[in-house]
């Protein structure tokens, strides 16, 4: 890290130096000039300064050696061996980077009675899954979860580590980069790998208006985290590939102070996230006649109802529902963007999408510059044509 240091014996008129900087990061402050937390880097005290008086300090980076870290890891994120799909398309992108830099692609499994499901893992073109398979495993606890990945990270010296970005894997996933003292990008949307196996980690931040380019030079292993749906799996062949080692723990690292006294399952409903069509009520549909329209069209499509953030601030419709960074990520094969705007925060959670129709007033609009199929006009007027032609 950066600092500015003040040398205090060329001081000669504190207040022509606390205007040099237009932050007001230079005070007086019991007899001394000072740097205080306003302070941007700017430099511009440095460069504009007397000879001398304010000095740049770069604190030095130890660099580490690269070569001993290899290999691109997936965790399984399951429950009782039941695998999330978020994993198989971590694997696809694992499998994607890996390929640049010649390492090996692993999957972490850790769990009770898994060795048979591990197996099924095989089936995506991973090199090797390393199952740690114990009693005390059998229900996610953060203590002994995070010293299985400690062990294995120290086992194999992976040096990037993708886990999805579900209850589990964000609680696992920070911890665990605490442990190594390294940096973790959490939410990613777009993933690459340079040829220095440095990790390129790209998300939205400051509420979706910038996309920040992130990178752990001097750290390894590299964390991130992924959303379900922001990355294709690969096919499942017929053919197993790779291998299964089977790894072990002392007892006493798998203790928790967390004792589970039983699990109680949430009821399965049907998620925005798993629909093949969406359609999507935006700002623009106001009344909650026009939301039941929408959610007619998509039934009447085989689809689901989802909608912007507007809605659900307005109490119109349920969380779950809502598209975008502070929502639900999808994927679908075909949306139906009524009278969304197309904000950064919204597109985020659906450019992916195979085919994006658009229904909007305003030709301008940003929804307009992602979607495939664009109509310029009112959804109150082109809706309920639509849901007459479909029989809604």
């Amino acid at each position: 890290m950066a600092r500015i240091v003040i040398n205090q014996k060329l001081v000669t008129s504190p207040e022509d130096l606390m205007k040099l900087c237009p932050f007001n990061a230079i005070e007086w402050d019991n007899e001394y000039l000072q740097i205080n937390a306003a302070c941007k880097m700017c430099k511009i005290c440095v460069k504009k300064g007397p000879e001398g008086v304010f000095v740049c300090e770069e604190d030095k980076v130890e660099e580490i050696d690269k070569s001993l870290w290899k290999g691109i890891c997936v965790y399984v994120d399951h429950v009782d061996g039941d695998i999330h799909p978020v994993t198989f398309e971590l694997i696809g992108k694992a499998k994607e980077m890996a390929a640049k830099i010649n390492h090996p692609v692993y999957a972490l499994f850790a769990g009770s009675n898994i060795q048979e499901k591990a197996a099924e893992i095989l089936h995506y073109g991973v090199d090797e899954v390393f199952v740690y398979d114990a009693q005390e495993l059998k229900h996610f606890r953060i203590e002994p979860y995070t010293a299985v990945m400690e062990d294995f990270i120290n086992k194999t010296k992976a040096s990037t580590i993708l886990v999805g970005g579900t209850n589990v894997g964000r609680s696992l996933a920070p911890r665990v980069a605490a442990r190594f003292r390294t940096g973790l990008t959490a939410d990613c949307t777009i993933l690459d790998m340079d040829e220095s196996t440095d990790l390129a980690q790209i998300r939205p931040a400051f509420g979706g208006n910038i996309m920040a380019h992130i990178y752990t030079p001097n750290n390894r292993p590299q964390f991130a985290t992924v959303r379900y749906k922001i990355f294709d799996a690969p096919e499942r062949t017929q053919e197993q590939s790779g291998k299964i080692t089977l790894c072990s723990l002392d007892a006493d690292k798998l203790n928790s102070r967390i004792s589970v006294k039983g699990v109680v399952k949430k009821e399965t409903v049907q998620s925005i996230e798993d629909a093949e069509v969406i359609v999507v009520a935006g700002g623009a549909i106001k009344t909650k006649e026009g939301l039941d329209m929408c959610k007619a069209i998509a039934e009447k499509l085989g689809g689901m109802l989802a909608v912007t953030r507007p809605l659900v601030e307005a109490g119109l419709a349920d969380a779950r529902l809502q598209i975008g960074l502070s929502g639900r990520t999808v994927k679908p094969r075909l949306i139906i963007c009524a009278g969304v705007a197309g904000y950064i925060q919204f597109v985020a959670g659906m450019d992916k999408s195979e085919t994006i129709i658009a229904i909007n007033t305003d030709a301008d609009a940003q929804i307009f510059d992602v979607a495939h199929y664009g109509i310029v006009g009112d959804v109150n007027e082109i809706l309920p044509k639509l849901a007459q032609e479909l029989g809604a």
